[in-house]
């Protein structure tokens, strides 16, 4: 045994600078986990009933039985997308829970048919192997034959990856020139059917109900009302849009006042998809084909009615002497400091807009009086800027809200157990579709299960779609889809305050200084801006 060393000994210094350092090792600690290999499968099908090899309940059996086969696999859960584009990762809901699953380590292996049902997009497809790659998780590509686990040259996998993205753009291709084949001979309707309508068989057909709603909007429109006004009452009555939302908007009532479909004609193609990846919807400012069909659908409205409504919309545009016209600004500026609302002011034949203690005393708050010209210069800078980068700045916004919510969505114990609830059930069709393939219950026995257990599956997927409309960004996202909805149907360039922009874009104008102003909009977002003082 070496003797102890004593720490106020004088010779430890040199005992130290003289000796070799020593190193001890730790042994590190052993991982005490199970020896199987937890597997997940991940299926995405085609929405076509007739493939029946490829359906969502062959496929959900199919990796059931093979990952069950192995004694030293645990089975976490099988992941399955019905009916939904490869191309984008943020539509297809099981994708985004089989991921978040693998970033809280529940999963090992992930096994999937094809590269092309895992992602069409070449460059999505390669971040989400680098990430679970990563993360430990590896991927088996069935009909490839490629193990991520053993892959060592990235380059193979760009290979089929770039096969799957040169697929999909073929299909989209193809896609693209049906629609416009049918445009062209008249035999296209719409993918969607507006307000007032619904979809039959390929036919727009009156739903009267709604149809009453599009006749209120254009009497009170064409009767004196503003859009703004229209929005709040049918909001008030509780009528929902044509996509379930509670709250009306400007920008509806405005789209729907515009739409000729009201007074049975159909403008085809007034946007196009891009030809890129990725793919975009755009509006159609004559880069593409336009077509218009008289009378492609019954109407709602007299086209007499909705030519007065046209001839309305321009007029309001022009200045008017409205009360609301000429003072846009009411009730829309607030004082940063004090926190009070500005009023309109004229001072030797200016326009000013001054906060209101500050208008009582000097004292009472700093913030001197801004002329209204500056505050519509200001306006005009931020529009031309946002009109310029509003897709670089507002779609990342909404991309990000949107993800937030998925995964706040994805996590809720109530969503997985609904998926898993559909997933069982969807075994019960499979179980009986083999049933009757064999002819050991008869047709009506099996229409009749199957169709109660369909019936069990709709509500389920009705009730996971309004838990996952339950949030509170949900405002957020609508106003933010409105403000690019706005943006891309509104001049590139504005050169004069107009209070119709102004009002479907601004909600609040807070003069942080005499100075500087921070414009609130509709959606949230606030974007500041220096106020550049004309020569007096």
């Amino acid at each position: 045994m070496k003797p102890s060393i004593n720490l106020t000994d004088g010779a430890l210094a040199k005992k130290l600078a003289t000796e070799a350092p020593q190193v001890i090792v730790i042994d590190p600690i052993q991982q005490i986990r199970s020896n199987k290999l937890r597997v997940a499968a991940y299926a995405r099908v085609s929405s076509d009933s007739d493939d029946q090899e490829n359906s969502f309940a062959a496929q959900v059996k199919a990796y059931t039985s093979f990952i069950r086969e192995h004694e030293d696999w645990d089975m976490v859960d099988m992941y399955a997308d019905e009916g939904i584009t490869g191309l984008r990762m943020d539509k297809r809901e099981d994708f985004l829970r089989l991921l978040h699953d693998c970033r809280r380590g529940k999963i090992d292996r992930i096994l999937t048919k094809s590269v092309s049902r895992f992602s069409r997009n070449t460059r999505d497809c390669l971040t989400t192997i680098r990430e679970l790659k990563a993360l430990s998780v590896s991927v088996y590509f069935e009909k490839e034959n490629i193990d991520t686990a053993t892959m060592t040259d990235e380059l193979i996998f760009t290979f089929f990856a770039g096969n799957a993205q040169n697929e999909s753009m073929s299909i989209s291709g193809n896609m693209r020139w049906s629609y416009e084949h049918r445009m062209k001979s008249g035999k296209f309707i719409t993918c969607k059917a507006p307000f007032g309508y619904r979809l039959v068989e390929g036919r727009l057909e009156i739903q009267e109900q709604e149809a009453e709603i599009v006749r209120y909007i254009f009497d009170s429109y064409l009767n004196g009302k503003s859009k703004d006004e229209i929005a709040q009452e049918i909001t008030a009555m509780g009528y929902p849009t044509r996509d379930g939302k509670k709250k009306w908007q400007y920008t509806t009532i405005d789209y729907m006042l515009k739409n000729e479909r009201y007074m049975g004609d159909a403008l085809l193609q007034k946007r196009y998809t891009t030809n890129a990846l990725p793919f975009r919807k755009k509006r159609n400012n004559g880069e593409q084909d336009k077509y218009y069909f008289k009378y492609s659908h019954p109407p709602i409205l007299s086209p007499e009615v909705f030519e007065q409504a046209q001839q309305l919309n321009q007029s309001r545009v022009l200045p008017t002497m409205s009360k609301r016209s000429e003072y846009p600004l009411s009730q829309r500026i607030r004082c940063g400091e004090c926190g009070s609302s500005f009023k309109r002011k004229i001072c030797r034949g200016k326009i000013y807009w001054i906060c209101w203690n500050h208008n009582s005393g000097k004292s009472n708050c700093s913030i001197t009086q801004i002329p209204e010209a500056e505050i519509y210069g200001a306006f005009l800078r931020l529009y031309n800027k946002l009109k310029i980068h509003y897709s670089i700045i507002l779609n990342p916004i909404l991309e990000q809200m949107q993800t937030l919510k998925r995964n706040r969505n994805l996590s809720n114990t109530q969503v997985v157990q609904i998926n898993q609830n559909i997933a069982e059930l969807t075994e019960q069709n499979h179980v009986l579709n083999g049933l009757k393939s064999r002819g050991i219950i008869d047709s009506a026995l099996f229409l009749s299960q199957t169709g109660e257990v369909n019936r069990q599956i709709r509500v389920l997927k009705a009730e996971k779609n309004k838990l996952m409309e339950q949030d509170e960004d949900d405002s957020t996202i609508t106003e933010t889809r409105c403000l690019i909805s706005m943006l891309e149907d509104s001049p590139e360039l504005l050169t004069e305050f107009d209070e119709t922009i102004f009002d479907s874009m601004v909600e609040l104008v807070v003069a942080e200084s005499s100075e500087r102003l921070k414009f609130k909009l509709i959606n949230g977002l606030k974007l500041a801006e220096t106020i550049e003082r004309t020569v007096r």
